[in-house]
């Protein structure tokens, strides 16, 4: 296939709580003032992302891992996924609180929904002052069963809070009660799923007076406790990786770049991700370049060997599947 760095139009999703940080920083264009979702490459039935640069211009994602198979994906990632594109990419708005949620983990999703389960990951691009997120339950005395009645005057007792800055990164595996607060500017990476089970919404209404749907059953049943609030701690060095997240669905790191450089990709058997965090790099592989700036993504397909990277002042998010390091956890287990 023909290798350069690909780019997709984004999906612009408008939501209760979204804003207009979308536009005003990452520069997607839109009219409107309530977007809180950027789908940057998705393969989510009805959205499917559309190439917008190179020889593939007009073509879909889907219709790209049918001709080209393994060269896009990675021979076992499509063993592992077929014609289906295993991570959902995004860039999340918060001008108000999200809903506090939960997602399915694999037998979940499959058993309900015929559908892969929802773990993800936020990296915090930009935060007001005192922004936060609610990450799990506050302790694990709490019964899963006080899920069915959450309400304004129990809610602060129930869901665990963690401050943002710009920088943070946190790691929300299936099974963990989740909301992205109000201020907060974040990219997320996930398994293909659109599946959520809603918990508590704030008693707000939409425009019509009504509130939204919950799901506190299903939602019962998804929950889990997990030790930790999943938050990443790395220290960063110029024109150096750090690890964010290593787990089954995916691997991101983050690059910080002041100065070109190139890397070898050639034994990873994945395509790479790189979403722009902050500044702007240019990106060469293919003997093509694409100027990548702040909440803009390439997909690199896996048949690519090198990639280059310039910049004065930019940070990446890289992100693949990792299969040797699913492997070695399947031979521990």
């Amino acid at each position: 296939m023909k290798v350069y760095p690909i780019k997709f139009s984004p999906i612009l999703k408008e939501k209760i709580w979204g804003g207009n940080k979308l536009n005003t920083l990452l520069g997607k264009q839109t009219s409107k003032e309530n977007v809180g979702e950027s789908w940057e490459i998705s393969d989510v039935n009805g959205n499917i992302s559309e190439v917008s640069n190179g020889a593939y211009k007009g073509s879909n994602l889907k219709e790209l891992i049918k001709k080209h198979k393994a060269d896009i994906l990675g021979y076992e990632n499509f063993n592992n996924f077929g014609y289906n594109f295993p991570l959902l990419i995004k860039f999340l708005d918060a001008k108000r609180d999200l809903s506090v949620q939960v997602h399915p983990d694999n037998k979940m999703a499959k058993q309900y929904h015929d559908s892969f389960g929802k773990t993800e990951m936020w990296y915090i691009m930009d935060s007001d002052k005192n922004a936060d997120i609610v990450l799990g339950l506050k302790n694990k005395d709490i019964n899963p069963e006080i899920i069915q009645n959450i309400n304004s005057a129990n809610v602060n007792d129930v869901f665990n809070r963690e401050p943002v800055k710009k920088g943070d990164s946190f790691f929300i595996p299936a099974g963990k009660i989740h909301a992205i607060g109000a201020g907060v500017l974040a990219a997320e990476i996930q398994q293909t799923s659109d599946i959520t089970y809603r918990v508590y919404d704030w008693d707000r209404t939409d425009d019509k007076g009504q509130k939204r749907e919950l799901h506190t059953q299903m939602a019962q049943k998804a929950t889990k406790h997990f030790d930790t609030n999943g938050k990443a701690e790395y220290n960063i060095r110029q024109n150096e990786r750090a690890n964010l997240v290593n787990c089954e669905y995916f691997e991101t790191n983050i690059m910080d770049i002041s100065k070109y450089q190139a890397k070898d990709y050639s034994s990873l058997d994945s395509f790479v991700i790189f979403m722009c965090v902050d500044g702007e790099v240019d990106i060469t592989t293919g003997c093509q370049t694409e100027t990548l700036k702040m909440g803009e993504t390439v997909l690199i397909p896996a048949e690519a060997n090198e990639v280059a990277f310039n910049s004065d002042n930019g940070s990446l998010l890289e992100v693949y599947i990792n299969n040797r390091f699913i492997q070695a956890v399947k031979k521990a287990s």
